[in-house]
């Protein structure tokens, strides 16, 4: 295969292992998990199917591991806590902990009781195989298979490593202004859509934007505004003004 083709398929990864960040934290994080913006029903089933496809996640259980994380966060009960469980397994076993607590039905009922079970659920969204498998198969339509096939394996390790970066380097490494054990990274927050600033985050939960200093950047925040300058969500709170706690 051509070095060209391989970059091509790089990029290709890459590309998609941003479009997934965005969605997670938009989506995901941000409205589901959250509340912290509102988005047109279009629109969240567009994410929902994104999110889908790209990485067979399902949203509620995805909020119900969240949410406990904030219940519990760096004590007895974190699903995800470098704390916890030390940073190496937090970083590279992400996936293994997420699932404790998504294949657990009472704890999911418990902290995603808003977020019930649908048709659309029960069809296709509950199938996380079938998405996956959807989303490869598109690749392979448009580049074809040897191109989709390294795409495929790219995009899944920045999702993975991105997202136990987030829980992992995000609760050990980086600095804290605000009074809580999460930590800020703004190089993190550039490769994982403004997730990096996790303290921030910890600070002020309902808030739609995670850049809430001078200097802090939050990509994600980028996609939120469009979002509502195309009148398809609307934010929650407009003040985001928080004083920091710690020098």
């Amino acid at each position: 295969m051509p070095a060209v083709a391989v970059l091509e398929a790089v990029l290709i990864g890459l590309v998609t292992s941003q479009i997934s960040f965005i969605v997670t934290t938009v989506y995901l994080h941000r409205a589901l998990a959250h509340k912290a913006i509102t988005l047109r029903a279009p629109v969240a089933f567009a994410c929902r199917f994104i999110i889908w496809m790209s990485t067979g996640t399902r949203p509620r259980q995805w909020v119900a591991v969240h949410r406990k994380h904030h219940a519990h966060t760096d004590k007895e009960g974190d699903p995800h806590s470098p704390v916890i469980f030390g940073y190496s397994l937090v970083q590279f076993g992400n996936a293994v902990l997420y699932r404790r607590v998504s294949k657990n039905a009472e704890q999911v009922d418990r902290y995603a009781k808003d977020l019930p079970e649908d048709r659309w659920d029960k069809v296709l969204f509950n199938h996380a195989l079938l998405g996956l498998a959807v989303g490869v198969a598109l690749l392979i339509v448009v580049f074809g298979w040897q191109i989709a096939l390294i795409a495929a394996a790219v995009h899944a390790s920045v999702y993975l490593l991105g997202g136990g970066a987030i829980n992992g380097i995000g609760h050990k490494w980086g600095k804290r202004p605000h009074d809580n054990l999460a930590t800020n990274n703004q190089w993190l927050a550039w490769l994982v859509a403004g997730e990096g600033l996790h303290n921030n985050h910890h600070a002020r939960t309902t808030s739609s934007r995670m850049s809430l200093a001078k200097g802090e950047i939050d990509p994600g925040w980028w996609a939120v505004l469009l979002l509502v300058k195309l009148r398809w969500a609307t934010i929650r709170h407009e003040n985001l003004a928080v004083k920091p706690s710690r020098a």
